[in-house]
């Protein structure tokens, strides 16, 4: 029996495309047989612009690369960056680093499940979810003045201090967010027709998993409980209390559900780091990395030089190549700089955790009906800033 083969369009302008992906699709009847992801309709050229613009000035594309959880670039950018200064990062820093850092993770998830959602055919949760989004992201604004993008950070600590009030403003949303996510769990995590779309749906053993590269909730779900903070620890992880959610069925409902278990996870870390939280300065003393306060500027004619420098020229890290993995949340998020003594890096290559997860797409979907081709690409969460770069 003769069977004709028909190739379909997905994107890039499609909605449950996350983004300018464009997806050839053959199909065989409603089977998916082929799927060809075809990229670079976001190219950015980041990792070029990077080796034009100072070090410091870097700081600016890092989170443009991933969208919803900026702080993840942020962090691993200025972490590499920082090891091949040896700078010194204060403790108040680094803690509200880790505490912007999971409230970026959050920020992505909710995201993930209000769109997820909406890819299949629930329209409810997405209002839900951005609800918690909108007050986390008034949170953000409040801190650097940006809702998205925020470029917070500092190679040597932060651009400035959180304002007084915001830990307690913290704490508020927690309590709210907790009751929302119990809220998620009962209105759709165990509604029939979503286990019927998600169940058994693109299933990623652990061997064809790790054979990809996958990294994040991607691989966690398929079984490997590898997650940078605990394997690699940065920023002081090794000293919070958290566990790392695991799964063995590789499926799509395992993929949704260990986000929502990474909530729970994210909020405890917040939690202790705001206990931790002490006064203290939030930049590196050393006046050759961080810029001086303004005050010394009128007093001081070496903060005027150094100020002078850093602006008009930055900071020169010694000859040197340096790599500092990073858990965002998609996965593993890391910065290879290469410097070569000058005052911009010679080299950047960042693996962007969308771009190596994407992957999986083709194994995941063959065989699986067109509908389940959507459920797959939801799950698999990829940015397209970060696929492209």
């Amino acid at each position: 029996m003769h069977t004709e083969i028909m190739s379909l369009n997905v994107g890039p302008q499609h909605p449950s495309t996350h983004g300018v992906l464009r997806l050839v699709v053959d199909m065989d009847g409603e089977y998916v047989i082929k799927v060809t992801p075809h990229m670079g309709y976001l190219h950015t050229g980041f990792e070029k612009t990077f080796e034009n613009r100072t070090y410091q000035q870097g700081v600016t594309y890092a989170p443009r690369t991933d969208y919803l959880h900026c702080f993840g670039h942020e962090l691993a950018y200025v972490l590499g960056v920082e090891k091949l200064l040896q700078a010194e990062v204060p403790e108040r820093a680094t803690i509200i680093r880790v505490i912007l850092h999971e409230l970026g993770r959050i920020h992505s998830h909710l995201v993930f499940v209000g769109t997820g959602m909406l890819d299949l055919g629930a329209l409810t949760p997405f209002f839900y979810a951005f609800r918690e989004k909108e007050a986390l992201q008034d949170l953000f604004e409040s801190v650097c003045g940006y809702r998205m993008n925020q470029g917070y950070f500092r190679v040597g600590g932060l651009s400035r201090d959180i304002p007084e009030d915001w830990p307690a403003r913290v704490s508020v949303f927690l309590e709210q967010f907790e009751k929302g996510v119990t809220e998620y769990e009962n209105l759709f995590a165990n509604n029939p027709i979503f286990l019927d779309r998600a169940k058994g749906v693109g299933v990623i053993p652990r061997d064809v998993a790790l054979d990809l590269g996958l990294t994040g909730p991607n691989l966690r779900a398929s079984g490997v409980a590898l997650d940078h903070r605990k394997a690699n620890p940065y920023c002081g992880y090794e000293n919070y209390q958290f566990d790392v959610p695991v799964s063995t069925a590789g499926d799509s409902l395992a993929r949704f559900q260990l986000r929502l278990l990474e909530f729970r996870e994210s909020a405890k870390i917040v939690r202790q780091a705001l206990k931790m939280l002490k006064p203290g300065p939030v930049k590196d003393p050393n006046r050759k990395i961080s810029l001086p306060p303004r005050h010394e500027l009128e007093t001081s004619m070496e903060a005027v030089i150094h100020h002078f420098k850093l602006v008009t020229e930055g900071f020169h890290p010694p000859v040197g190549e340096v790599y500092v993995p990073v858990e965002s949340a998609r996965g593993e998020v890391g910065y290879y700089i290469v410097s070569d003594g000058g005052s911009m890096p010679y080299r950047v290559k960042i693996r962007a955790p969308s771009f190596v997860n994407l992957q999986a797409l083709e194994y995941a979907c063959v065989g699986s009906q067109f509908a389940d081709l959507i459920t797959i690409l939801a799950t698999i969460d990829p940015v397209l800033g970060d696929v492209d770069r």
